[in-house]
């Protein structure tokens, strides 16, 4: 149902390009899209049935802004410059980059190899990703002895270790003409373009070779070489005609969820493919989506573009081309219509085993979430958070925060607290102060960043614990989160939220939860993770604290020495076992070295 104020707006909508910012009850942006048409797709959300994620859209909705362009292509941009601003929960989050390593040769005045997963437009060659890291690895490695380039730091005055072992052409002493790197370049590029009959030709002679020596490590050395280049440069057979970097894009829609199939071909072998699913948020267009999860996609650190993409029919390729700036085409018969229907049957396979787990799966984690705020009579809420601290009689105090996002941890948002109260003995009071110091430093921090507040609190303690937390966030902050203890019974198994809001009128009151619901289950589980995670923490620090302690106790190791160990050993066993070699190359001298070996 629209509020007066979106019933107002809507009757002032142009039919225009542009983009559109829903926002929920805090003026929070929680859904970006674009449109040819502002009037139609904005009053479709308000003026239609809907259902799915879409409905769940619709109902957090309480106002939106809109913001006109000229033409689709500057919609396109603009959808990706605020998605990327306003990360809302309600679009897909995309992962950066793919984690596969590409090969790159450099575009220095001493280019060299190496691996890198970061593509950046510095003019160098990039060549990947590469799915088996390993094998990357050591196809470098064979680049780097057969054709090689600079393996040293440049400049030193004299030939480097890797000059005498014949893998640097001698940038470390001696100025490499042009023409020598660009010969290695050109073999480089045509051997991880998959020309590489004849090395491997000669790997195999020199195994054979090997093997009448009766020198078998070394010829085993060379087959895993063969290997590791199969898997790498010809890890798929030929299944393109010609050799053109393209990427291949193809959706499957069903019961408002969209998967999406992206083949990569590269010297006319399919080296991967990725699978992508999420519920739509516009089931009337998944063509919009699917074009804006395209644009999206290259967007990414990680994702080259290749030199064409080919895409299903229904969409504006025109406009996705100018966005992409690469050929975006539709085949209509052949061998690229073959793949993209391959890529379309792919995606519908995905799809129905996603559905398959779906229901059991929502079950355990959404459906879990919604019991909790059913039973604490509260509406459904996408986020909640949960503190606990840890010490040691008072020591190294820390607390630790869990974050579950739909019934689910979302480990990228834990977050870790040293606390500045530190006692002999802790008692309730001390208590009271951490909980307190940590709840102002996490939603104080949120505020001045302008982040997305949790929907529910989570504390690890009875009533004192829950009044401190609300004390702060209702009378310092002025936020109004809601805030439940989970609480433990004599035998210190959880068994009960507390729940209450006195400001309001409303008594704390102990609402049970049936042991055998999903909800008791995600409750125990949320305490256990955040204890779990608070005690980890805690011995690390005080692990860490301790070592420092020690070596503070050392004459003659101040606070640089101190740190210098403490980087190059980690741990006060190995600074024992270290030689006193070991402890100068960290940078003592041979005084304190000598000292700490005394000492210790």
């Amino acid at each position: 149902m629209a509020t007066e104020l979106i019933e107002n707006k809507l009757k002032l909508l142009p039919e225009k390009p542009g983009c559109y910012l829903m926002k929920d009850i805090n003026g929070k942006v929680i859904y970006v899209g674009k449109s040819k048409n502002l009037k139609n797709r904005v009053r479709s959300y308000f003026k239609s049935k809907q259902v799915g994620r879409r409905a769940e859209l619709v109902k957090e909705i309480r106002d939106y802004d809109i913001i006109t362009v000229s033409t689709d292509k500057e919609a396109f941009l603009l959808e990706i410059t605020l998605i990327k601003k306003y990360q809302p929960y309600y679009n897909v989050q995309l992962k950066q980059g793919t984690g596969y390593p590409y090969i790159e040769i450099t575009k220095e005045h001493d280019p060299q190899t190496r691996l890198t997963s970061v593509i950046r437009k510095d003019g160098g060659y990039y060549f990947g990703p590469y799915p088996n890291v390993y094998a990357a690895q050591a196809t470098l490695k064979f680049i780097q002895k057969v054709f090689p380039l600079r393996r040293c730091s440049g400049n030193q005055g004299r030939p480097c270790l890797y000059y005498h072992m014949g893998q640097c052409l001698g940038a470390c002493f001696k100025k490499v003409p042009k023409s020598e790197y660009d010969s290695q370049i050109k073999k480089i590029k045509s051997f991880l373009n998959g020309d590489i009959a004849s090395v491997k030709q000669e790997l195999t002679n020199k195994m054979m070779t090997a093997s009448e020596n009766l020198e078998f490590e070394r010829a085993g050395e060379i087959r895993d070489q063969l290997k590791y280049i199969e898997e790498t440069v010809e890890k798929q057979k030929i299944i393109s005609n010609d050799g053109t970097q393209r990427d291949i894009f193809n959706f499957y829609v069903d019961k408002s969820w969209i998967s999406i199939q992206i083949f990569f071909l590269r010297q006319a072998k399919l080296l991967r493919r990725e699978t992508r699913m999420f519920p739509l948020t516009d089931i009337n267009d998944p063509e919009d989506e699917f074009t804006s999860f395209i644009a999206q996609f290259y967007n990414q650190k990680n994702h080259v573009l290749p030199k064409e993409v080919l895409v299903p029919e229904g969409l504006d390729n025109e406009s996705l081309a100018e966005v992409l700036k690469v050929a975006v085409r539709t085949p209509k018969r052949g061998q690229k219509k073959s793949l993209l229907d391959m890529a379309e049957e792919n995606a519908k396979l995905k799809l129905d085993d996603k559905f398959r787990l779906l229901e059991l799966g929502n079950r355990k984690t959404k459906g879990a979430q919604k019991e909790i705020f059913d039973a604490l009579n509260l509406p459904y809420g996408h986020i909640i958070e949960s503190f606990d601290h840890s010490h040691i009689q008072g020591a190294d105090p820390v607390s630790a925060l869990v974050v579950f996002k739909d019934g689910e941890p979302d480990k990228t948002s834990y977050r870790k607290f040293k606390l500045k109260g530190e006692v002999e003995h802790q008692n309730m009071a001390d208590e009271l102060r951490n909980t307190r110091e940590v709840v102002r430093r996490r939603y104080g921090r949120l505020l001045r960043e302008h982040k997305r507040m949790p929907d529910l609190i989570l504390m690890d303690g009875g009533q004192i614990q829950v009044e401190a937390c609300e004390d702060v966030l209702r009378n310092e902050l002025n936020l109004n989160i809601p805030v439940a203890g989970m609480v433990k019974d004599d035998k210190h198994r959880t068994n009960h939220l507390l729940y209450g809001d006195p400001t309001n009128g409303e008594e704390f009151r102990m609402i049970p939860m049936d042991p055998k619901s999903q909800g008791f289950y995600l409750m125990t589980r949320i305490q256990d993770e955040v204890h779990r995670f608070a005690i980890t923490f805690h011995r690390r620090t005080h692990a860490k604290n301790a070592l420092s302690s020690k070596l503070d106790s050392i004459k003659g190791i101040g606070p640089k020495s101190r740190n210098k160990l403490l980087r190059e050993f980690g741990s006060l066993k190995k600074i024992k076992e270290a030689s006193i070699d070991d402890l100068r190359a960290a940078g003592l001298s041979l005084t304190q070295a000598q000292t700490v070996k005394l000492t210790l």
